[in-house]
């Protein structure tokens, strides 16, 4: 009988409740690595007892919360934590619906070498990562397993993203150690496809920079207006590119001296020229210039 009854304990799997705190209240320094990752703590009590059990390594565990029927999947990472209790990720107790010192169902399993994996990101800044598959895959080297419906936490240049775990295959809860994943995303959430119409509508709405310049003053050639022969009146062709000229654009000149915080009312003033200078310089006029024969008259003798 005492054979026997030996016997099948050691054929049990491990099955036992823990109460359950967060990493943030483990003694000692800040413990970052077990934040970040998808690995629990357990006391030292539970490592003995599953040294004499029948179970398959690495050890893989699933967390039920029993009131509000949510579980979920992780590993194990140490076994220094006070009897009767357990220290997970604050992420793992919030997809748990646990608070602090809450009753946990600890049970070790049997999960399937994970071969797909799809994920959703929560806030589409995650899109700003160079390479978010890389980054992906070195976060999840801190993860033991997958469930899917958990909302994983990763951490990337002291940013905190939140990955909704869509899809796993085999199974709803897969495990990630030692195997080829492939891993697709899906669009984040809130996330809207750039509309192209609105692209299209500003660029129409851009202002030639020439059409702001003021009009040509002063001479301008073939500018006038003509007379028919017949004395009727002459069409106004509006289309004529020759009564379309347009000044050409100059650039101005920026003000280097300018300070923040200022503003400068500027006036348009009429440059001071020097009579001296504009004595010397010739008005134009049109049709002024000279003229020559081409045949010279013969001289009488």
């Amino acid at each position: 009988m005492f054979s026997l009854s030996l016997f099948n304990d050691i054929l049990r799997p491990f099955n036992t409740s823990y109460r359950c705190w967060s990493v943030s209240m483990l003694p000692g320094s800040e413990r970052e690595d077990v934040e970040r990752g998808g690995k629990i703590i357990m006391p030292p009590s539970a490592l003995d007892t599953l040294t004499r059990l029948n179970i398959n390594y690495p050890m893989l565990f699933k967390l039920t919360n029993r009131r509000s029927n949510r579980q979920t999947h992780c590993g194990v990472l140490e076994f220094i934590a006070d009897e009767d209790k357990i220290y997970i990720p604050y992420w793992m107790m919030k997809n748990l619906l646990l608070d602090e010192g809450d009753m946990v169902q600890v049970e070790s399993v049997s999960l399937e070498v994970a071969t797909f994996s799809k994920f959703q990101p929560q806030n589409s800044e995650f899109l700003d990562i160079t390479n978010p598959k890389a980054v992906l895959e070195n976060c999840l080297r801190n993860f033991a397993c997958l469930t899917t419906g958990d909302v994983i936490a990763i951490k990337y240049n002291q940013k905190i993203y939140e990955m909704c775990v869509l899809e796993t295959k085999p199974g709803n809860a897969v495990s990630i150690i030692e195997c080829d994943m492939n891993v697709e995303f899906a669009a984040p959430v809130g996330y809207q496809e750039p509309n192209h119409e609105k692209t299209t509508a500003t660029e129409d709405m851009m202002v030639d920079p020439a059409d702001l310049m003021p009009e040509p003053t002063g001479f301008i050639a073939f500018k006038g207006s003509g007379n028919r022969l017949d004395g009727k009146k002459k069409k106004d062709n509006t289309d004529d590119p020759l009564n379309q000229i347009k000044p050409a654009y100059q650039r101005g000149i920026p003000d280097y001296n300018y300070t923040l915080g200022t503003i400068q009312f500027l006036r348009n003033i009429r440059p001071v020229i020097n009579d001296k200078e504009n004595e010397n310089q010739d008005e134009f006029k049109p049709f002024a210039g000279s003229g020559s024969v081409l045949k010279t008259k013969a001289k009488k003798k």
